[in-house]
């Protein structure tokens, strides 16, 4: 814990910190890319899950599947890159922060929970209304519960 630390502090004395910090429009604008990050992996996700768990079955699941993941991995890649950039202007404190290391141990759970389906189950999706596995099911309940977690701790962050 000490080397995270550490780490943090050395991130936030660096010149990102320091410009995320003094900059009257950088953190302002990586704030709303890291808020259109959320809604692009969001919104896909809680589609697609919902698809998963059996709404709107008049969809083809592997159509939807391929609609939607781009978008979703788009609004990851957004909101990493994002989230690291804003995680610099006060580095220090934040690391010692409960709630964004439940966030970031969320986000790895996420990650991997996403990871681990598609390598079990994309390639069954064609059958999912028929024959849907009940850990794929249970893996879309939790992607469900990680990702609305994840969004609710970002945004109780900003006043606890």
């Amino acid at each position: 814990m000490d080397s995270l630390i550490a780490w943090a502090a050395w991130l936030e004395a660096t010149a990102l910190g320091e410009q995320m910090r003094s900059s009257a429009l950088l953190y302002p604008a990586l704030n709303l890319l890291h808020l259109l990050g959320l809604v692009l992996l969001l919104g896909p996700m809680l589609l697609l899950d919902a698809r998963l768990l059996g709404a709107g079955r008049t969809f083809s699941l592997p159509a939807v599947s391929r609609a939607l993941t781009p978008l979703a991995v788009f609004g990851l890649v957004l909101l990493l890159g994002s989230g690291f950039c804003l995680f610099a202007a006060d580095a220090g404190p934040l690391s010692a922060d409960g709630l964004l290391q439940l966030k970031l141990l969320l986000i790895a759970m996420g990650i991997g929970n996403a990871l681990l389906f598609r390598q079990l189950w994309s390639a069954r999706l064609g059958d999912w209304d028929t024959h849907a596995p009940l850990l794929g099911r249970l893996q879309a309940a939790l992607s469900l519960l990680i990702w609305l977690l994840v969004m609710s701790l970002g945004r109780l962050l900003a006043y606890f």
